[in-house]
């Protein structure tokens, strides 16, 4: 048993292991992980085993029903393993880390989840964190989903925490091809990689789908618009997240060509991967460039249209504003003759002029007059 193998199996060395506390509570962000399976009796490991095989010469040679039994295996000359874990429990997870020799921080990022696209290589073994992701159709959304997978001088070990990708079209396309699956574990990490990227194609189609329709809701004037710009942003920058790591994913794979002496065909294979990931990388950077501008563009659109109202409001106002001076210089014009005839209206003996032979025409007159006087002075005010 190698040295890393003999500290792996001390139960103080991992801390993590569901019912080995050691007095101490759990880690914090193990004990919010909702996959941690509290208790001693956690499920047996070949209940997460979506499959395995043994290969040699890129023909799959054994299915074994058991980690042990791969691991007995291993050791002849040639012979490779894969073995795919759908969601596996904390312990399940330490017992492959135990027969595989895994860095137990690679295995604590695994049983946590939720990590950031990345690649970090311990010893002889390689780490991967890949985002992928799909685009829904039915609600427009994008769903994303995390595979790490470990890869060892003669295994490939993947731990998915979602149903995609889907690993078993990755397979069977490298069973097909046996010359590509005689070159070892990298031509896995190679075939996980292109299948992740392939992935990204029918999501930055319907990003790009989404960004057109958006446009035309801007300028059609849906009030709606701008809340599904933000949806839609925080999408793209999700997305963005996802495949802006694998150029650095890439180009570390890239920089351990040499050391590693990797095979010529399988480094162009890679780089081609490179390509189609830094085209998409750079199509999610126009995306989130477009959605700044639309919401720019949207802004400055609602601004206009909120102008227009207030225009039409104040000019509605100012229209009010004249019928309501035409209507008071009116009721004051009326309003002269009516004191003035309330006056001589009322009934009382002596009251001067009363009697006054001139009184009727004189009242007439001056009624007239404060009319007139009123109405221009109204009309040269332009209130009438």
């Amino acid at each position: 048993m190698s040295d890393w193998r003999a500290r792996a199996s001390r139960a103080d060395k991992w801390p993590l292991r569901p019912g080995h506390t050691n007095g101490t509570e759990p880690a914090p962000e193990h004990s919010m992980d909702p996959r941690a399976e509290p208790g001693p009796h956690p499920v047996p490991l070949e209940r997460s085993v979506v499959d395995a095989a043994l290969y040699r010469d890129g023909r799959r040679i054994d299915t074994p029903t058991s980690l042990s039994e791969i691991y007995r295996q291993l050791p002849q000359p040639g012979t490779m393993a894969w073995i795919g874990l759908y969601r596996p429990s904390p312990a399940q997870l330490w017992e492959a880390a135990e027969q595989f020799g895994l860095h137990e921080l690679a295995v604590e990022d695994a049983i946590v989840a939720h990590q950031r696209p990345k690649l970090e290589r311990y010893d002889n073994t390689l780490f991967v964190v890949l985002r992928s992701a799909r685009y829904i159709d039915e609600t427009e959304e994008v769903d994303f989903g995390e595979i790490h997978v470990f890869i060892g001088p003669d295994f490939v070990l993947t731990v998915r925490h979602s149903q995609a990708p889907d690993l078993a079209v990755v397979r069977k396309r490298v069973e097909g091809d046996p010359e590509l699956l005689a070159k070892g574990p990298e031509a896995v990490l190679y075939a996980i990689l292109d299948a992740v990227v392939d992935g990204y194609a029918p999501v930055v189609a319907g990003l790009q789908h989404d960004i057109d329709e958006i446009e035309t809701e801007v300028f059609g004037g849906d009030p709606k618009v701008s809340r599904r710009i933000y949806e839609l942003s925080r999408e793209v920058v999700d997305f963005q997240r996802a495949t802006r790591p694998l150029l650095t994913i890439t180009r570390g794979l890239q920089g351990g060509f040499q050391k590693y002496h990797t095979e010529e065909e399988l480094q162009r294979y890679l780089r081609d991967v490179a390509d189609h990931a830094t085209t998409v990388a750079e199509r999610v950077d126009s995306f989130r460039q477009a959605l700044g501008d639309i919401l720019t563009v949207n802004a400055t659109l609602v601004s206009q249209a909120q102008n227009e109202e207030m225009k039409m409001l104040a000019e509605a106002g100012h229209a009010q504003n004249n019928e309501i001076k035409k209507i008071s210089s009116w009721a004051a014009i009326l309003f002269a003759p009516t004191l003035i005839g309330t006056v001589y209206g009322m009934n009382f003996d002596h009251m001067p002029e009363l009697h006054w032979i001139l009184g009727y025409p004189f009242a007439i007159a001056l009624m007239a007059m404060v009319c007139v006087g009123l109405y221009l002075v109204f009309k040269r005010r332009d209130w009438l």
